[in-house]
């Protein structure tokens, strides 16, 4: 497999098209306890034995609180459009309610023009998993009045930078926060319980629509929407019982999230499955849930394959996987893109993370990562697919910028298209981030002959 022409890729997207790279707070920010930042229920998670595969933490991870400056320099160098960061929650409001941390905010505030000052548009995230720990010690978002207090944070943030930032994102991937978090324990929190998922995942939607609300109430401009990871998902056989177990992970990890989102409803094959685990709801939880977006976003890395055995081994697809052990599979993202399309009224659509973590080598000052750009040049094709068949797609954004700490998988899984040296926080550009950076020069070519012979009319 190779890489698609630069130029006749970047030609089957229109001018407008948003491209960036995308990170989030916890995983480069480090400073985990610097000028009154507060500890998130991962600085809990990470000290928990066994919770991390190499032991490690976030609190240096890239360092990036302290070197957001060369960070900027360097995504300006690749002359993306966009930056996708998120807002650490316990770093201005340590409490999670309450005072404020001036000099958590301040860093924001710097960051947000820093972006501004080189020509980069500020897309931010309020909630990528770090929530603060003293709301977690409070019952976390299994508690119906952590909604009150995101909305409560989202306003406070609006407050300081919506002015300067083209687009807020509520929360990154719910899913992964309530199922994860809540029901497999293999992320932060770390608990087990089928039903506190499922109601951490409903107050996590609630309070999405009601951040809305409150945002355009309270004036903000930037544009507004969520961000979920989702995945086509078919049956391993054509089997009866492998049909209907593919058809229930699909109402549990699409249409539990797009449902609500954009038909005011909860599917109801997946509540009959929960049973007594469905979550409690209130009057009017879901008129607020389906408060209307801006945009949507969508994390895509791999399709699935489901079997009512459990049996189905990825190795046997006969496609690449990477260092993750996921399926290299591009045109799951086509599908998928044009089934929200068909199957739901959605606003214009943007990939928020798209990337893949692969073995690296620093050899000689470069790092030779052809299986990534192929996987990243092969899913802007299969966007551009997408957009060809009517699907309103408006960017797209490369996860992720840098190597970092990977969740539970710690700092040994590299989805960076720069490298990082944990060891002296040396930054190099591997070959991925200079196929980005040149496929993006062949559209400022594109771009010189119309401004040419609009000069010369």
């Amino acid at each position: 497999m190779t890489s698609p022409d630069h130029s006749s890729l970047q030609q089957r997207f229109p001018r407008d098209f948003v491209w960036g790279v995308a990170t989030s707070a916890f995983q480069i920010e480090g400073a985990a306890a610097a000028d009154g930042k507060g500890p998130s229920i991962w600085d809990t998670f990470c000290r928990r034995s066994g919770a991390i595969a190499d032991a490690s933490d976030g609190s240096v991870a890239c360092d990036h609180y302290h070197r957001w400056r060369d960070d900027l320099d360097l995504i300006a160098d690749l002359g993306v459009d966009a930056y996708r960061f998120s807002v650490s929650w316990p770093r201005v409001q340590p409490a999670g309610q309450g005072a404020w941390n001036e000099r958590g905010l301040a860093f924001y505030d710097r960051l947000v023009d820093g972006l501004l000052e080189r020509g980069i548009r500020p897309y931010l995230t309020l909630n990528h998993w770090d929530l603060p720990q003293a709301l977690q010690d409070r019952g976390g978002w299994a508690q119906r009045d952590t909604v009150h207090r995101f909305v409560d944070y989202a306003q406070g943030v609006a407050r300081r930078v919506g002015d300067r930032v083209a687009a807020i994102t509520t929360h990154n991937e719910p899913w992964v926060v309530a199922v994860l978090g809540h029901e497999t324990g293999l992320f932060a929190p770390g608990l087990h319980s089928r039903a506190t998922a499922m109601q951490a995942a409903h107050h996590l939607l609630l309070s999405h629509g009601l951040a809305l609300q409150a945002l355009r109430a309270q004036g903000c401009r930037s544009r507004l929407g969520i961000v979920l990871n989702l995945s086509p998902i078919g049956p391993a056989t054509a089997r009866e019982d492998d049909v209907a177990q593919a058809r229930l992970e699909d109402g549990r990890s699409v249409r539990w999230y797009m449902d609500p989102l954009f038909k005011g409803t909860y599917p109801q094959d997946v509540l009959e499955h929960l049973g007594a685990d469905a979550p409690t709801l209130e009057a009017d939880d879901l008129r607020h849930i389906a408060t209307p977006m801006d945009f949507l976003g969508v994390n895509y890395y791999t399709r699935s394959v489901v079997s009512a055995s459990g049996a189905w081994d990825v190795k046997t697809s006969g496609k690449a996987l990477t260092d993750m052990g996921w399926e290299v599979y591009p045109e799951g993202l086509t599908e998928l893109l044009l089934r929200l399309h068909r199957d739901y009224r959605v606003p214009p659509m943007y990939v928020k993370e798209n990337g893949a973590a692969f073995k690296d080598s620093l050899v000689d000052g470069r790092v030779h990562d052809r299986e990534r750009t192929e996987y990243i040049a092969h899913h802007i094709a299969a966007v551009a697919d997408a957009l060809a068949q009517g699907v309103p797609m408006a960017g797209y954004m490369v996860w992720s910028l840098l190597d970092n700490f990977e969740w539970a998988s710690g700092y040994d899984k590299r989805f960076g298209i720069v490298h990082v040296d944990y060891a002296t926080q040396r930054r190099t550009l591997k070959d991925s981030a200079r196929w980005y950076r040149d496929f993006l020069r062949t559209r400022q070519a594109r771009a010189e002959p119309s401004a040419a012979a609009g000069a010369g009319a």
